[in-house]
């Protein structure tokens, strides 16, 4: 009988590399909300493997990359106390704010990002699994290694916080997005 653990040729880690890293990374920058060091430890942690010819049971190997990765962070995190800054880059595409609504955005921005800072990084995880790569509880459940239940509770905590921490910011949130929203349908009727 054939086991399924090897070391990995060149061709296999590649493919594990391709396969992987952008997952990895993904969930690296939502538990750290900088970009630039998830990569770096994404990359770290294909490193390790590579360097240490660690054996790698194919039908495991995502979540042993996962693993990895977290104890990586967590070492990197102890070190640097890294703050959560999820949303210091990001601008609304394609539309030029009036000031009033740039002091709104920020006001908002501020505030969400205050909210995510706060939130326990288990449900801020899989709250941002959701929604900014859109994925299924099935598969952020099977990314992280849990059940759909344990993801549905994460989840429901996740928003129950964020209604909690932004009850005054609601309605200029709503009507923010129902702002953008609807002068991006008018501008593309034209």
């Amino acid at each position: 009988m054939k086991s399924n653990f090897s070391i990995l040729t060149r061709e296999e880690f590649k493919e594990l590399f391709d396969t992987y890293f952008n997952d990895l990374r993904k969930y690296l920058f939502y538990r750290s909300g900088d970009e630039e060091l998830a990569t770096d430890i994404a990359q770290d942690t294909f490193m390790r493997i590579w360097e240490k010819q660690i054996e790698i049971d194919h039908k495991t190997a995502k979540g042993l990359l996962f693993k990895i990765g977290n104890d990586l962070f967590i070492t990197r995190y102890r070190k640097e106390q890294v703050t959560f800054k999820f949303f210091k880059t990001y601008k609304p595409d394609g539309h030029d704010l009036s000031p009033e609504e740039h002091i709104q955005f920020n006001e908002l921005k501020i505030a969400y990002e205050k909210s995510l800072e706060t939130m326990p990084e288990k449900q801020r995880v899989v709250f941002l699994m959701s929604r900014i790569d859109e994925l299924k509880y099935t598969e952020i459940a099977d990314q992280l290694g849990l059940s759909v239940k344990a993801i549905e509770k994460r989840m429901n905590l996740a928003l129950t916080h964020l209604k909690k921490h932004l009850k005054d910011k609601i309605t200029g949130i709503i009507l923010f997005l129902f702002g953008h929203r609807f002068d991006f349908m008018e501008r593309n009727k034209k």
